[in-house]
C-alpha cells in the first residue's frame, strides 16, 4: 500500500516561508491597498532576499530614509550603505520605473488642453475622424486634461442636449468643456446663441465652459475668444 501524506498547510507554519505564504493569502483576499506601507516593501524584497524575513528590512529602511516612497527615491550608493544588494536595490527601481510608465501613458492618452496652441494641435488630428455638422464635446478635469471626447447627444430640444451634457460631465467627473462644430451649416449667430445657452446651464454645476469653436477652412474660431460667449 502507498504511504500517504497529509498536505502542508503554508499559511499556519512558522518562519519566512509561512510568513510569505499567509501575506499572499492577505493579498488574495483583501487586495494590496490593505498593505501597511513596510509590508508592500517587504513583499517586494520577497524576489530578491529568497529565505530570509525581510519584514525587519522593510521597517528599517523605512525608518531609516522617512516613508516608502523616499526608499523608492533614495540614491544607490544610500541603499548600499544602509545594506541593500545590487539585486534588491533594482527591485527597489522598478516601482519608480512603472509609476513612470504609466504616467507617460496616460499623458499620451490624457493630453493638457490648457492654452490655444495645445487645443488647435489636438483639435487638427480629432477633425480627420469628423464628420461635418457633428457638435462634439471635449470633457476635462480640473488641470485641463482630457477625459473624452464626444458626440453631443442627440435630443429633442436644445434644453435636453444641454441636460444631457450636464449629466455626461457629472458621470465623468469634468470640470470644464470645450465645444467644437465641424463645419457647421447652422449661421454663426445661432451657433453662439445655442453656446451662451450651454454656458449659462453649466454655470449651477460648476463647469466652465471655456469656449465653443467653429471649423471650417483655416483655423478655428473661438466665441469666446471673439467675445461672442
Amino acid at each position: 500500500m502507498a504511504n500517504t501524506y497529509p498536505q502542508i498547510d503554508l499559511t499556519r507554519g512558522t518562519g519566512p516561508q509561512g510568513h510569505r505564504a499567509r501575506m499572499r493569502a492577505r493579498v488574495r483576499a483583501n487586495g494590496a491597498h490593505t498593505l501597511a506601507d513596510y509590508e508592500i516593501l517587504e513583499m517586494l524584497l520577497f524576489a530578491c532576499v529568497p529565505r530570509k524575513d525581510t519584514k525587519p528590512l522593510a521597517k528599517g529602511l523605512i525608518g531609516h530614509f522617512g516613508s516608502l516612497l523616499d526608499v523608492f527615491r533614495a540614491p544607490t550608493h544610500a541603499l548600499r550603505t544602509a545594506g541593500l544588494k545590487d539585486d534588491a536595490i533594482r527591485v527597489l527601481r522598478l516601482p519608480g520605473v512603472a509609476a513612470e510608465r504609466l504616467a507617460s501613458s496616460e499623458q499620451r492618452e490624457r493630453p493638457t488642453l490648457s492654452n490655444w496652441e495645445q487645443l488647435t494641435a489636438y483639435l487638427a488630428q480629432a477633425l480627420e475622424g469628423g464628420i461635418p455638422g457633428q457638435f462634439r464635446l471635449l470633457y476635462l478635469d480640473n488641470r485641463n486634461r482630457l477625459l473624452a471626447d464626444e458626440v453631443a447627444p442627440e435630443t429633442n430640444s436644445l434644453a435636453d442636449r444641454n441636460r444631457a451634457i450636464a449629466i455626461r460631465a457629472l458621470a465623468l467627473h469634468a470640470t470644464a468643456l470645450i465645444g467644437f462644430h465641424i463645419h457647421p451649416k447652422e449661421r454663426p449667430a445661432d451657433l453662439s446663441q445655442s453656446a451662451r445657452q450651454l454656458d449659462f446651464a453649466m454655470r449651477p454645476l460648476s463647469i466652465t465652459l471655456h469656449d465653443v469653436l467653429v471649423t471650417g477652412e483655416g483655423r478655428p474660431v473661438g466665441f469666446r475668444q471673439e467675445g461672442l460667449l
